[in-house]
């Protein structure tokens, strides 16, 4: 071990520890919970994941969508709750395991940026308000954000003075020692809570601690819950493997460019199915790599996965010779650092790409009013189907472009975007500017047969080259069929270009069995085309 990973380890336990705690209350969990959760993400990432600065443990935006989930269900009882949360992270961790065998690294990119960031900035916020709550100790059962928010303003009589005094100071120590990344401010700030909770008899001001703590390591387990309660449970574990994927891959991916490193995606998504279903039979909440946690390392020097070792060692000593002043922590303090912990998603800054580009505003004020308008379950389910939403709609709406040859290269490109683009005599190229599939194939072959249909009489022959699509459905395939006829029908010739090699297949059994007319085919366009315009030339048949 380096000495810069053991430096790196030793400061991001003491940021570390007070965050898995102040998780555990974010998820309405016992403290354990968190800490549990910590000792998995870390340890099987450690052994299992490809990204060297990833501290993979208990997330803010998890806890807060367990709570949300697990709310409902529950019916105030904490046992069953805590069953619940248990069964929620074991499938979520069976879903990861499942998308790493299926290879299907790239699922997080199914929620679009702008609505991750809008999602993440109101869920940030919702967080920092409840947190506000237990710093002021009032209390407020709307789950509305706007009522809620109204509620804990009409009972400021009530507001506990002290805590806030208490807060406030906490806060600016975070703030002003997180400019020193190698400083464990996180730790400190706790220290000097519980020097002053035991010193100064915080609780005679009606300032609450953390309270009892067992760490005894439980028996491992499933949770024993209803066939319905699973069933929605399963439901809900796919939206929390999405977001927290999603949150995940940003970390990681993050540092991977900045230092020029390579990650694996199906192979960290398999070490957070791991983590996730280790952590959930101990107890434990659901796990990921928060982009605090891994920032916080990388920025204290991290130079291998040895530092989330040095970490999880440095934590469990901690724990094991210092629970009882764990237990001493004013809930405050603990608010507090969730509040810095989620600080970050609360900037502006963020939002200003899509305002000077004046693009995808509406989708993260969408994001943002989901969460706020219908709480972070629905909310990130509101936001997981905007973002399909967005990509179907995106494909759907395609595009046919005509294609022209530039000067007197073999190049064909788009005659709208560069004018200069010369058509070929006898022959039209028409490309779809998206892959065809059945929600947008009749309206591809509608905008080339209308094109076809206004067409000059001198033109013999109309080519399709279809790049974009890596694959053809049966409704494209049938549309592409009828098309084909239509052409036959005026005595034209239609061809196809670029066409991928599976494609061919395909077409090649539909001629077999009759289901479509014979056809020509090359290799490139500028093939095509000359295959089209000169007759005596060997044509190919696909």
């Amino acid at each position: 071990m380096s000495l810069q990973d053991l430096i790196a380890g030793l400061s991001i336990a003491g940021l570390l520890l007070p965050e898995a705690v102040a998780y555990s209350s974010i998820g309405n969990l016992p403290p354990q919970a968190g800490v549990l959760a910590l000792f998995a993400g870390l340890l099987c990432y450690g052994l299992l994941g490809s990204s060297r600065y990833a501290i993979v443990s208990a997330t803010s935006s998890s806890a807060a969508v367990m709570a949300a989930a697990t709310a409902s269900m529950a019916n105030g009882d904490p046992q069953h709750r805590m069953a619940l949360a248990l069964g929620l992270t074991i499938l979520s961790g069976i879903f990861f395991i499942l998308a790493s065998l299926a290879k299907i690294g790239s699922v997080s990119e199914f929620i679009a940026k702008p609505v991750l960031r809008g999602f993440a900035f109101a869920l940030a916020l919702t967080i920092t308000i409840k947190q506000f709550s237990k710093i002021v100790d009032v209390h407020s059962t709307e789950s509305n954000f706007a009522y809620y928010v109204a509620d804990i303003c009409a009972q400021i009589g009530r507001w506990n003075i002290n805590g806030i005094l208490v807060g406030t100071v906490a806060l600016f120590l975070l703030f002003s020692l997180a400019r020193f990344p190698k400083i464990p401010g996180g730790l400190i700030t706790i220290a000097v809570g519980i020097l002053a909770g035991k010193y100064l008899h915080l609780d005679q001001y009606g300032i609450h601690l953390v309270g009892k703590m067992e760490l005894q390591l439980p028996t491992p387990g499933l949770p024993i819950l209803g066939h319905n309660e699973w069933t929605r449970l399963g439901e809900l574990a796919l939206a929390m493997v999405l977001i927290l994927y999603a949150e995940s891959y940003s970390s990681i991916r993050t540092y991977a460019l900045k230092h020029g490193d390579q990650t694996a995606a199906n192979r960290d998504l398999f070490a957070f199915g791991v983590g996730n279903i280790v952590s959930g039979l101990f107890h434990g909440m659901p796990v990921g790599a928060g982009y605090s946690a891994t920032s916080a390392n990388e920025a204290a020097g991290a130079q291998s996965k040895l530092a989330g070792w040095c970490a999880a060692l440095t934590v469990l000593l901690m724990v094991w010779y210092l629970l009882r002043f764990v237990e001493l922590i004013p809930e405050p303090v603990l608010a507090a650092i969730v509040i810095h912990a989620v600080s970050h998603s609360l900037s502006l800054y963020a939002f200003k790409p899509y305002m000077v580009w004046r693009s995808d505003v509406i989708v993260v004020l969408v994001a943002i009013a989901g969460v706020i308008t219908f709480g972070v379950l629905d909310g990130l389910l509101a936001a997981i189907a905007i973002s399909i939403g967005l990509m179907l709609r995106r494909i759907a709406t395609a595009s046919v472009s005509v294609l022209g040859r530039l000067g007197h290269s073999h190049d064909f490109v788009s005659m709208q975007n560069h004018p200069e683009a010369r058509s070929i005599p006898g022959v039209i190229v028409f490309r779809p500017e998206s892959p065809m599939f059945f929600a947008n194939a009749e309206r591809i072959t509608t905008e080339i047969r209308n094109g076809i249909m206004v067409a000059d009489e001198r033109i013999h022959s109309f080519v399709i080259s279809l790049e974009e699509s890596y694959d053809l459905d049966s409704s494209s395939l049938q549309a592409l069929a009828d098309l084909s006829n239509f052409v036959g029908s005026r005595q034209k010739h239609l061809l196809f270009a670029r066409i991928k090699d599976h494609i061919q297949d395909i077409l090649n059994k539909g001629v077999t069995l009759g289901l479509m007319p014979p056809y020509e085919c090359g290799i490139s366009v500028d093939d095509t085309v000359a295959m089209a315009t000169n007759k005596n030339k060997k044509q190919s048949k696909c």
